[in-house]
């Protein structure tokens, strides 16, 4: 559905109206809508409905989308650099090759989301539920996933490497060829995920539940190859 940038210029007036004014203003309702493009740097769209919504190559860098409703939408190569998505409903958003870089998902909900080959660099995804999500290709270096699930995502050739993933839950991921390099595993659940060729150099798997994990192939926390 298309809108034009007079249309959306009151759409965002009253929204800001909204998150200032008792008892004015509208939230923002922009669900199917063709934002492809659209440049929404530094935008407060709190609490906003962008479900379905096609914003691919947006640029969103440093926007607020703290409990924004982005289910479903085509977040595609979009810069989300620095922009706010605490709480955000993501499941099933298409986040390819997206700019995420230094972003705030703290228990943002992102599942079966497609981040494959994402720019998640320096990221908080502490809390967040990326179950089933797509994250290959995906580079998590410096990320901050602690407490986060991620049963069953897909994280083949990811880089997470220096990543805080302590007390992640990641039954059954499929890390296949996974950097690992000095990562931090204290607490994680890495039970009957799929570990094999990753590399795990210097990672902290103190305490951590590896039930049923395979590692053929990977290179072990010494250097060593199992």
């Amino acid at each position: 559905m298309n809108i034009t940038k007079e249309e959306l210029k009151d759409v965002l007036l009253r929204h800001k109206e909204w998150l200032t004014v008792d008892g004015g203003g509208e939230c923002a309702d922009l669900s199917g809508m063709d934002l492809a493009e659209a440049s929404l740097a530094g935008t407060n769209l709190a609490g906003a409905d962008l479900s379905r919504a096609n914003l691919a190559r947006a640029d969103l860098s440093e926007a607020n989308l703290y409990d924004a409703r982005l289910t479903g939408a085509d977040l595609s190569r979009a810069n989300l650099s620095r922009a706010n998505l605490s709480r955000a409903y993501l499941a099933r958003a298409d986040l390819a090759r997206a700019d995420l870089s230094d972003a705030n998902l703290s228990d943002a909900n992102l599942v079966r989301a497609n981040a494959s080959e994402a720019d998640l660099i320096g990221v908080n995804l502490t809390g967040a539920n990326l179950s089933n999500a797509d994250l290959s290709n995906a580079v998590l270096s410096g990320a901050t996933l602690a407490d986060a699930i991620l049963a069953r995502a897909d994280l083949t050739d990811a880089i997470l490497a220096r990543a805080d993933l302590s007390r992640a839950y990641l039954a059954r991921a499929d890390l296949f060829e996974a950097d690992l390099t000095s990562a931090d595993l204290c607490e994680a659940n890495l039970t009957g995920a799929n570990l094999c060729e990753a590399n795990l150099t210097g990672a902290n798997l103190s305490r951590a539940k590896l039930g049923n994990a395979e590692f053929a192939g990977a290179k072990w926390i010494d250097g060593t190859t199992k």
